[in-house]
């Protein structure tokens, strides 16, 4: 089985634009988070896929690999698969290029889902854990994902869920990390389907897998992600280094 990673990095960002290209203790944000997919040595190879010469003249530079987009893209999912339509590869895991703090044990969990899926009924695995503050549960910027009892995702949303309108019932929230693994041939599925409603709606790329039918099988993990999203997560991530 062939797994690499695969580090989908847009120049431009809505909240804070060329995150990736700042400072972060003398390396870039990027090439941090590089380095860091390399160290895990889970992969048979590791990529970062951009739109950006700045990011592709970063990565090269430092002796790593880096493919340049040919179109433009709605989602990262996107940006991957035209990357590595033509490659011989069995599992492609999607690293945030945003979270230069990598914890190996996660990506281990979801790789070791596709080495004991003898069967292929699952197209996708991700990472969820618990949240109980009641602000991060209602925020939007911390989308939230349901399970049913096998662990299979039911749906992922902005908004709360489950809605609680009887508190006291055992209900936990959970929080979906954004690193993806992926059986190649649903991601290339992904690729060639239009956007349906509820991904428009949510602007969440996970929704148009299960649009269409895909098994995401979520592992929960203690292991919370440290992204950067704004400039005060930039200096939380220097303090933290």
């Amino acid at each position: 089985m062939k797994i690499i990673a695969v580090i989908p990095a847009r120049y431009a960002s809505t909240r804070f634009p060329a995150k990736l290209m700042q400072d972060l203790g003398g390396k870039t944000v990027i090439l941090r988070t590089y380095e860091a997919a390399l160290e895990t040595q889970l992969f048979d190879d590791v990529f970062v896929v951009t739109d950006s010469d700045l990011i592709f003249e970063e990565i090269t530079s430092n002796g790593g690999k880096a493919i340049m987009s040919i179109k433009e893209h709605e989602s990262g999912s996107d940006r991957i698969a035209e990357a590595v339509e033509t490659m011989d590869v069995d599992i492609v895991i999607n690293v945030q290029g945003d979270e230069p703090f990598i914890n190996k044990k996660p990506l281990e969990q979801v790789i070791e889902i596709f080495k004991n899926d003898t069967d292929k009924k699952v197209d996708l695995a991700s990472l969820m854990f618990e949240i109980k503050d009641k602000e991060d549960i209602k925020s939007p910027n911390n989308v939230k994902v349901i399970t049913d009892q096998q662990g299979f995702a039911l749906y992922f949303s902005r908004s709360v869920i489950p809605y609680p309108r009887e508190e006291n019932v055992g209900v936990r929230y959970m929080k979906h990390i954004g690193i993806y693994a992926f059986r190649k041939e649903a991601l290339m599925d992904f690729y060639r389907l239009p956007m349906l409603s509820l991904e428009a709606s949510e602007k969440l790329e996970q929704l148009r897998y299960l649009e269409y039918g895909k098994r995401i099988k979520m592992v929960e993990t203690d292991h919370g992600s440290i992204g950067i999203d704004t400039p005060e997560d930039l200096e939380k991530a220097r303090l933290l280094l």
